[in-house]
């Protein structure tokens, strides 16, 4: 028997939202938790992210009378996911659509406040079980100094990232803020909100770092450490049951024990090239091109691997199709979901719905070995849009002195510019502008879902996701498979313990980018990935605390 040096009931490993809410639960179950994170800020990849918990017929759809139900969110993952493997089993699922809603209402009964996305549509609102509606939620604007001394130690977010306190469901409307009044008018209230900020030394968080914000402040208030700078070097096992972990704190190892469960939240292996390379398949990267957590490395998923746990999707990301480096945060991230912009590859062919997930276009690259496929756009796109913070209706002279993207008279020439095959791309656009003066695509769809217009050009009255690209000069750019980390990992039961070849790894649970997600293949909507880590955190809880939850 180890020599522990500090004894809890429930161990979490990583602070996302998978670890805090998983500890809260615990802990509201009347047991002690511990939050290990290796990184020296709180947060991991949910800090980072938009902040989005995308879970269907939660409370806040209940109250503002949106219809939903577990049946049609159970349509929506049969029809969208389909048979994606052990880690979207019909059970899994089912515990998905039945705790997802249960948790949001513990975390508002805990006191954290959230603000329904109305109207930001599913991603794949058409199917069967879709919702038009959405079925996201978010932290509201979280004063920043209700966290203390935790406050600089919060991962950055978004909102650092583009200078704004917007909330990710404003985003789409600030990026527009030239296109209609109403898209003037939310971009008017995040720009208040941040000079009101600033003004009266308010700090404000948005996005996930006001989900993580309120979940820290939670933590805290119920006594629960989190340990920053902790490494876990390994898991403890006695008599085949995993009991607690080695960490480095501090340079010196110390044995942590976890009397009821260890939760592995502690992210994917989205930095790790040798990892990525050997389990890429035909999805295969370095990861040069992600955009994920720093701390999303591996070991852990290495050393749950090494007790035996079975694994699958390793192959998978959360893909998100974007310019080089060179260009940041800018506006170029987005230019395939608004008119006058098409993507192709080598031979000058589209592949896709541009204006669809991310993923399923990231997929779509590497399908079509379009890695990097080319952003092919207009004058037009270039007058009507904003591309930077500090440019509208005009490229940034550095951006096209640097080369990083080329410009023609014509479309052959601009073709010869990218090495694409001239008369592929030539044919490309004349078929493409035929429909696009009508708002149609035929070949792939753009702009016939809620979700396409959506994220579309509100003025574009035809069709807000489409339009023809006909207007001299015409501009392309190289397109990466980015992504905002890996999504594939360990296989999870319907409880989030840890699956090995006979069955259950005892007192191992696992939650988000570190285990094959629920979500399969696919992206379902808004926070998707937030809501796996979140939601399975908190089943792995309940299940390791032995809550009757009635089931």
């Amino acid at each position: 028997m180890p020599d522990w040096d500090s004894s809890y009931d429930f161990v979490s490993v990583g602070s996302g939202g998978g670890g805090l809410v998983g500890a809260l639960r615990a802990a509201d179950l009347g047991n002690s938790a511990l939050v290990i994170e290796k990184q020296p800020l709180v947060g991991g990849s949910t800090a980072m992210s938009g902040g989005m918990v995308w879970i269907p017929d939660n409370p806040l759809m209940k109250v503002d009378g949106i219809a939903d139900s577990y049946d049609d969110g159970m349509a929506y993952f049969e029809d969208v996911v389909g048979n994606a493997g052990p880690g979207s089993s019909r059970e899994r699922r089912h515990a998905y659509l039945t705790a997802g809603p249960r948790m949001v209402s513990f975390l508002q009964g805990a006191g954290l406040l959230f603000h329904r996305c109305a109207g930001y549509p599913d991603y794949y609102d058409t199917a069967k079980g879709g919702n038009a509606q959405g079925r996201s939620i978010e932290g509201i604007p979280y004063d920043a100094r209700r966290l203390g001394e935790w406050r600089l130690k919060l991962q950055p977010g978004l909102a650092a990232s583009i200078g704004f306190s917007a909330m990710t469901e404003e985003i789409p409307y600030m990026m527009h803020f030239n296109r209609s009044l109403r898209s003037l008018g939310v971009t008017a209230r995040i720009a208040l909100r941040t000079l009101r900020a600033s003004v009266f030394r308010r700090p404000v968080l948005t996005n996930g770092s006001s989900l993580v914000g309120q979940l820290v402040e939670r933590a805290v208030a119920r006594d629960i450490p989190i340990w920053l700078d902790a490494t876990v070097e390994d898991l403890v096992v006695e008599d085949g049951q995993v009991t607690g972990v080695l960490v480095r704190r501090n340079n010196v190892i110390l044995t942590v024990q976890a009397r009821k469960g260890v939760l592995l939240a502690a992210g994917g292996f989205a930095h790790n090239k040798d990892m990525r390379l050997k389990y890429g398949g035909d999805q295969r990267t370095s990861g040069e091109w992600s955009m994920s957590n720093p701390g999303d490395t591996g070991e852990v998923l290495a050393a749950a691997m090494a007790l035996g746990a079975r694994t699958d999707l390793l192959d998978e990301a959360w893909w998100l199709p974007s310019p080089s480096a060179y260009f940041g945060m800018s506006a170029l991230n987005s230019a395939r979901q608004r008119p006058h912009t098409i993507f192709v590859d080598n031979a000058g062919k589209r592949f896709c719905n541009e204006a669809n997930s991310y993923v399923e276009v990231g997929k779509a690259m590497f399908a079509r070995k379009a890695v990097p496929c080319w952003l092919v756009f207009d004058d037009s796109y270039r007058r009507a849009y904003t591309h930077s913070q500090t440019s509208v209706g005009r490229l940034p002279a550095e951006w096209l002195k640097s080369g990083e993207i080329k410009t023609a008279e014509t479309v052959t020439a601009l073709a010869r510019a990218c090495g694409i095959d001239a008369t592929g791309l030539a044919r490309t656009v004349t078929e493409f502008n035929l429909h696009a003066r009508d708002g149609l695509d035929p070949a792939y769809g753009r702009g016939e879902s809620a979700y396409n217009k959506h994220l579309g050009d509100p003025a574009n009255k035809t069709n807000p996701a489409i339009g023809p690209i006909d207007r001299a000069p015409f501009y392309a750019l190289p397109i990466f498979p980015s992504d905002v980390g890996t999504c594939g990992g360990l296989v999870t039961d319907e409880h989030a313990r840890v699956l090995g070849a006979g069955g259950p790894l005892a007192g191992l649970y696992a939650t988000g980018n570190i285990t094959a997600t629920v979500m399969g293949r696919q992206y379902l909507g808004a926070g998707g990935s937030i809501g796996n880590t979140m939601v399975f955190g908190f089943v792995a809880a309940e299940h390791a605390c032995e809550a009757d939850t009635n089931r």
